[in-house]
């Protein structure tokens, strides 16, 4: 899997990402403390309505970068993003009302918004060849669970010798040293359409999702977005309500529950990249979700169950369960959309995934906080289990069966040095290759068994 860090594009972007991560891991401790200081007791209120900012600022803004990505340079919009966050949270210290912090974040996460989706079509183009793309799936994955788990502690280690504000300055750092990685990086150029854009800004905003209800695995893959949503909000909402009160346990067990669902989900991980080399993403990501259901019912015996030693290993088991699940639909997810969306479109259909996957978070987090207030945890238990059947069987419906095995093909309209034949042999006037069926540009329709193009 380390081997694509020897591409030194990549190397410089991936560092990027993890010092970008790692300064948000800590902005996210020092915002919890800073809404403590400003509101006390009602802190919990705050954070859950400055989640809910985060989520509208993701679902709103990526779309429109989407729309614009193709007339913007993309080492500036990347590196545009990145100063933006570093800004906002050098002036996060600062703040002493709580609708300041709304603002602040609401500016902090439409920068990401739109780094990230721009950053996640930049790779395909830096490592072409799909192994190589899938093994950099991994490693953000791996990232991102990493993140999760260093950065507290990386957060209480600093804690111990300033005050908590001083975190955002190590925020504003990393996103400073993202840029600068970026500046470093040598970024092939964006391919460009072959007829211009052309539409009203909200055609072109809209174009990404029309994509996805187009392409049957798009679709599919907004159910399983649904699925792992439903999952990963009763993890992140309801752990401490678990271990605190369900299982009578100490503050210390809830960082260790936590983790075991990181640790799920990073052990498939890094299996990921050799199952995909023998089974196809359909049997992987589609077994993911419904492994999803098996989980939730394991965790409603737990729940219902008033007392047993056995809880509390149970409820790591589940939370580990429940990450290698997610991981197994999501760590694929970048190769659907790299097959389906021609390479001069990748920044809008990435920004339509980022806009479309996290609009299915701000339906589950809410539903996983209140049901689980006010009805108790078996009843989130129950309505997120069925959320996640629900998702899981309409992916399966969605995704036809039968995925075709790679096809040998030729282009024969393709120069020499585009991303799509650097794996490819010199035949006749053409570049011969085979992968898995693409619905991008240069294919048109699903590669048949015959191949495509001039393929003879």
């Amino acid at each position: 899997m380390l081997s694509v860090l020897r591409n030194r594009t990549y190397r410089r972007l991936f560092t990027a990402q993890v010092v970008a991560l790692t300064g948000t891991g800590l902005a996210t401790v020092a915002l919890a403390l800073l809404a403590y200081d400003l509101a006390g007791p009602d802190a919990g209120s705050v954070l859950g309505t400055a989640l809910a900012v985060k989520m509208v600022a993701y679902v709103v803004i990526a779309p429109a970068v989407g729309a614009v990505a193709d007339r913007l340079p993309r080492r500036a919009l990347l590196v545009g993003s990145d100063l933006t966050r570093a800004g906002v949270a050098l002036l996060l210290p600062f703040v002493d009302q709580i609708w300041q912090v709304y603002v602040l974040i609401f500016l902090l996460q439409a920068a990401s918004a739109a780094f990230t989706p721009t950053f996640q079509a930049v790779v395909p183009d830096v490592l072409p060849a799909e192994s190589d793309y899938t093994r950099a799936l991994s490693l953000s994955r791996l990232a991102y669970d990493l993140e999760s788990l260093f950065s507290p502690a990386l957060a209480a280690a600093l804690l111990s010798l300033v005050t908590y504000n001083w975190l955002f300055l190590g925020t504003t750092a990393g996103f400073l040293a993202s840029a600068a990685l970026v500046v470093s990086a040598v970024l092939p150029k964006a391919l460009v359409a072959t007829a211009p854009r052309t539409g009203s800004v909200y055609a072109r905003a809209t174009a990404g999702t029309r994509l996805f209800l187009a392409v049957p695995q798009l679709r599919a893959l907004l159910a399983l977005d649904l699925a792992v949503a439903a999952a990963g909000a009763t993890v992140t909402v309801n752990t401490v309500v678990y271990v605190r009160d369900l299982l009578g346990r100490g503050a210390a067990d809830v960082p260790l529950a936590l983790g075991a669902f990181g640790a799920g989900s990073m052990t498939v991980a890094l299996l990921v990249p050799r199952i995909l080399d023998r089974v196809p993403d359909r049997t992987v990501m589609l077994r993911g979700a419904l492994l999803l259901t098996v989980v939730f019912i394991a965790l409603g015996a737990i729940t219902s169950v008033d007392n047993g030693s056995w809880r509390w290993p149970g409820l790591l088991a589940s939370w580990a369960a429940f990450g290698a699940a997610c991981s197994m639909v999501l760590t694929p997810t970048g190769r659907l959309i790299r097959r389906a969306a021609p390479a001069e479109e990748r920044t809008s259909a990435f920004a339509a995934q980022f806009s479309l996957s996290h609009s299915c978070w701000l339906l589950t987090y809410p539903l996983a906080g209140r049901l689980g207030a006010t009805a108790g945890l078996g009843s989130a238990v129950l309505a997120l289990g069925a959320v996640a059947l629900a998702a899981g069987l309409l992916a399966v419906r969605l995704w036809p069966a039968g995925e075709a095995a790679p096809a040998e093909h030729e282009h024969a309209d393709l120069p020499a040095g585009h991303p799509h034949v650097t794996d490819a042999r010199r035949v006749g006037g053409g570049w011969r290759h085979s992968h898995r069926p693409l619905f991008d540009g240069l294919h048109g329709q699903p590669v048949p068994s015959h191949g495509c193009g001039s393929a003879q």
